[in-house]
């Protein structure tokens, strides 16, 4: 037990240049604190318990800000950044070494029964406000932009952004899988639609000087 709590203190310090000491990410990251009242949940949603470990979900949501359903599969590594608004459904699957900004959605699309929630893979980065809806997975290594709203699978290496989300880049480099070396630059994401824009930009452009050749001529 000790051995993972300090394992969760260390993700801290290995992602969030802010953090200065150990009392300071043992008492004021809300992150870690829905984790490790995750984790209780989970150990009793599995052996049958239904309405304490849904009370300590609840008590969770209230104390971080984070609701986290204890049906939900998460693996080491999770941090949880600022995490106001985040929601991981009952069926979602999380990876090793995920990074969840605040606002992030993993959630379901509609009543369906059974799988309804999306599986994020190993080393993926969802940036803050992003919706990840449905039973689908995001391949290791992804990063889903900010404000994304993504509602289908998402290859390895991608990444996404934009509503509906759509890949704009594919990441050759490969990172060791047991490696907590994750790109977490999510600000540097391409913008598809100010792409289009500057496209149409220099098409108009284009048009003009053609038509101010015809009229000399």
């Amino acid at each position: 037990m000790f051995a993972r709590i300090k394992e969760d203190i260390d993700v801290v310090f290995d992602r969030d240049p802010a953090a200065k000491s150990v009392w300071e990410v043992l008492f004021c990251y809300q992150g870690l604190h829905a984790i490790w009242l995750y984790r209780i949940a989970h150990y009793l949603f599995v052996r049958g318990w239904v309405v304490l470990p849904r009370m300590i979900s609840n008590f969770a949501r209230f104390l971080t800000g984070i609701e986290i359903h204890p049906g939900a599969t998460i693996g080491k590594g999770l941090f949880i950044d600022h995490g106001s608004g985040v929601v991981i459904g009952e069926t979602a699957e999380i990876g090793n070494n995920v990074t969840l900004y605040q606002g992030v959605t993993l959630g379901g699309t509609g009543k369906e029964k059974g799988k309804r929630h999306p599986t994020i893979k190993n080393n993926v980065v969802v940036a803050c406000g992003a919706k990840v809806l449905g039973s689908f997975t995001v391949g290791e290594h992804a990063k889903i932009g900010a404000g994304s709203v993504v509602l289908k699978p998402v290859p390895p290496y991608a990444t996404v952004v934009g509503i509906p989300g759509k890949v704009v880049l594919m990441y050759g480099k490969k990172i060791d899988e047991d490696s907590r070396s994750i790109d977490l630059e999510h600000n540097n994401l391409p913008d598809p639609e100010e792409e289009m824009w500057l496209c149409m930009h220099r098409n108009i452009q284009q048009l003009e000087e053609r038509i101010k050749h015809l009229e000399k001529e």
